[in-house]
Formats: structure tokens, C-alpha cells, sequence
């Protein structure tokens, strides 16, 4: 586990275990657009943990305010590529800070310790994905000095 202080509050960071599901459940559903996409029913978020956990190159973190609580979430993924020389991509997806502390650095501190943690993973690059309804979230990217520097498509299979 690691710790992040901020202002005064210590917030700590773990690998999720499967008892924390529900609460990161919570945690995306609690979103405009969460609210749309997320179920009540645990058990596809279960099976998704289990493959996410025993991927060695995944790490959907937890974090956990001084009331043991969960309140933010992020899933990094290791991305060995050909491209760029070989390069190792470190993906940072499901990002998701409770609406009561946003605004408070922690997001900012979050993705600092993830692309610490990608470096010494290997990683080279690190590159996201936002919902181009997310307009206060492509701010939040911008100031931490992320480019839009591509176009994505997403299908339904």
C-alpha cells in the first residue's frame, strides 16, 4: 500500500481485492453518464475483477480516505507494443474521484503516482481515453499536459 497527503488528509492506495467491488461499482455509477452504462447486478463486475486481477499486466487501484472508505479508482494497463520502437504504453482508464472530494488535488496526485508507477513499469507513453461529452474532464487532461493527439472509434460486438 502507498500513501498520498494532500492538504492534510492521507489517502492510501491498494491493488483492489474482490470485497472492494461493490464500492467501485458505486463509484462509476455515481456519474453522469456512469448512470446510463452501469448495472446493479455484481456478478459481470465480479467476473471482470477476476480476469482483471490475475492479468499481471493490469492494476485497477483503490483509494481509500482516513475513514476506510473508498472514494476513487483508477485501472492502469501495461500495453507491450511494436510500435515506437517497442514500446510499453501505460493505459489509464476508469478514472473516478467521489463528487465530495473532486476539486480537491487528489485526481492531480492520482495520475502523478500512475505515470510514477507506469516509469517504473517500463512504460514510455502514457495515453487515455475520454468521452468527448466529459468537457471538464479534457480541461483536468489538458493541465496535466495530455495531448489530443487522435481519434477513436469504439463498435459494439
Amino acid at each position: 500500500m502507498q500513501t498520498l497527503e494532500l492538504d492534510g488528509r492521507t489517502f492510501t492506495l491498494h491493488r483492489a481485492r474482490a470485497d472492494d467491488v461493490p464500492a467501485l461499482v458505486a463509484l462509476l455509477a455515481d456519474d453522469v453518464l456512469g448512470r446510463e452504462r452501469e448495472g446493479a447486478d455484481l456478478a459481470p463486475y465480479e467476473s471482470a475483477f477476476a480476469r482483471i486481477d490475475a492479468d499481471e499486466n493490469q492494476l485497477l487501484v483503490a483509494v481509500r480516505d482516513e475513514t476506510v472508505k473508498i472514494i476513487a479508482t483508477l485501472q492502469l494497463t501495461l500495453m507491450p507494443s511494436l510500435s515506437r520502437g517497442g514500446a510499453t504504453r501505460l493505459q489509464i482508464e476508469a478514472v473516478r474521484v467521489e463528487t465530495s472530494t473532486r476539486g480537491s488535488g487528489l485526481g492531480g496526485a492520482l495520475f502523478e503516482w500512475a505515470q510514477n508507477w507506469g516509469r517504473e513499469q517500463g512504460a514510455t507513453l502514457a495515453q487515455l481515453t475520454t468521452d468527448v461529452a466529459r468537457v471538464d474532464a479534457h480541461r483536468f487532461y489538458e493541465r496535466l499536459g495530455y495531448v489530443q493527439s487522435h481519434v477513436g472509434f469504439k463498435r459494439p460486438l
